[in-house]
């Protein structure tokens, strides 16, 4: 049996990054909750784990698609509850998403503000909370907040998508 792959993403709020790893091509599953890493910064944040298949889909895409997918250039004042972080189980894929970081910097203007974490501890949301996109696709808050990333994802990684699971506003 192949080993589990699994990698924890953090930068906007956790209900717009489990929409967005949801919808993609060889994503096994997603957990949505609070992540927080070893270290300094070891304070929980707004963060997804998710599972995948690297047969289908590499790290170095989901990690594309989490720069793209968030505000990954903007230090904000929120960054304490939405830090735009790459959370790490493995030491290999440390090397591999910062590599990843480095060359995928090209792609932006400004310096890309995330960073690569130890993972440390989870706690998953609310069960009310968890699916929330797929769940309640035509509330405001999805129409404002997810769509727009789901469009971007459409437009920039249609080939990662599976388009059987996204659901588009109206």
């Amino acid at each position: 049996m192949e080993a589990k792959h699994r990698i924890a993403f953090g930068g906007g709020c956790h209900w717009c990054t489990e929409a967005v790893y949801k919808s993609l091509k060889g994503i096994i599953s997603v957990e949505q909750g609070f992540v927080a890493p070893e270290g300094e910064e070891s304070s929980f944040s707004e963060a997804v784990i998710a599972h995948y298949d690297p047969k289908v889909i590499s790290l170095e895409d989901l990690i594309l698609v989490h720069l793209y997918t968030h505000k990954s250039t903007s230090d904000h004042g929120m960054r304490k509850k939405y830090r735009s972080a790459i959370y790490t189980f493995e030491t290999v894929d440390v090397k591999r998403s910062t590599g990843a970081l480095k060359e995928f910097q090209k792609n932006f203007k400004d310096p890309l503000v995330t960073k690569v974490l130890p993972f440390r501890k989870f706690k998953i949301s609310d069960k009310a909370f968890q699916n929330y996109y797929f769940k309640n696709p035509y509330k405001p808050f999805c129409q404002t907040h997810i769509v727009p990333k789901l469009d971007l994802l459409m437009l920039k990684f249609a080939d990662k998508v599976d388009h059987n699971k996204v659901v588009l506003g109206q």
